[in-house]
């Protein structure tokens, strides 16, 4: 299909402004455009009934940050709990770039969500994160009734690194025994490190998220090019996918990461798992968290909310 207006007006404008390739970048001045673009996209944030932050024990001597968001409205028992890991390739992101969309999703799904930071690269290289993230929901499972969550009906969700950390978050836990996790949310996840051809080979927009762009996130994440083969790195990888949380994967048409996300939905229906795959024609990489003007987000965070409430119910 061809791009959505909405999006080849995001194409236009960021045509317009001419901004550096990302690879063109070193790591602080791509964190500080990505700093600079959430505080003039985000406009208002969403109301929600709260937000907590906090810090929780990480390995060693280190401390996760987190918050918490509770929605509006009164609830007749603990809510479910949904636990996000916002998106940026491993190495940009935080709990401001996360917020928006965790917002969105609290008041849609109205469920208790946690935002979990976790250790970026190339200062921590792989497996940081995915242990951080795993430490986070260990800790969610735990503590979830303390702020109105139900740790039995927990679930987890990303988009992009985050979709790939959350997937390996469910590898993880599956051979550590739990805590168990009633379904993942794999938003245009990383699912397979050295990917060529297909969707990686036909989005090169340098004006977009293209193939370049994965390659340096790569390049940050792994201190060897062998640790792209473990499963954690890859999640398509991985000998087994039975016994895995059920999934809902939706990807985006105009994606390097297209094929490689809708093969981790096939691969995880063909082992007994059950998937609810969507690809959103027409639009981008980066386009759930893009804004509640858009229209493919607001139909995807509806598509995640319906989701949701169908496996965890309401409060």
């Amino acid at each position: 299909m061809p791009l959505h207006p909405q999006v080849r007006q995001l194409r236009e404008l960021a045509i317009s402004e001419n901004p550096p390739a990302l690879n063109q970048l070193t790591v602080a001045q791509a964190r500080a455009a990505e700093s600079t673009a959430v505080r003039a996209t985000r406009g208002q944030p969403e109301p929600v009934h709260s937000v907590i932050n906090a810090v929780i024990a990480g390995t060693g001597d280190r401390w996760l940050p987190i918050r918490v968001y509770r929605p509006n409205g009164a609830a007749t028992r603990p809510r479910p709990v949904l636990v996000y890991y916002y998106g940026g390739g491993w190495t940009l992101g935080n709990l401001d770039t996360g917020d928006a969309i965790c917002r969105r999703l609290t008041n849609s799904a109205d469920c208790v969500t946690v935002q979990v930071g976790y250790r970026l690269a190339p200062e921590d290289k792989f497996p940081a994160a995915v242990h951080d993230c795993a430490t986070g929901l260990r800790w969610v499972a735990a503590y979830a009734s303390g702020f109105g969550g139900d740790p039995d009906r927990l679930a987890v969700a990303g988009d992009s690194a985050g979709g790939n950390l959350a997937a390996a978050v469910c590898l993880l836990l599956r051979e550590q025994g739990g805590p168990a996790i009633a379904t993942q949310v794999l938003i245009y996840p990383n699912t397979h490190c050295g990917r060529r051809g297909g969707s990686m080979a036909d989005y090169a927009d340098p004006v977009f998220f293209n193939r370049s762009t994965v390659g340096w996130f790569w390049n940050n994440y792994l201190a060897h090019p062998a640790d792209g083969s473990d499963p954690l790195a890859s999640p398509l990888l991985a000998a087994d996918h039975a016994g895995l949380p059920p999934a809902l994967v939706l990807t985006a048409e105009y994606d390097p990461l297209r094929d490689e996300g809708e093969e981790y939905a096939r691969v995880l229906a063909a082992a007994g798992v059950p998937v609810t795959a969507r690809r959103y024609d027409g639009t981008m990489h980066g386009f759930f968290t893009a804004g509640a003007d858009a229209g493919a987000a607001r139909a995807a965070v509806a598509q995640v909310r319906g989701h949701l409430r169908d496996v965890l119910g309401t409060a």
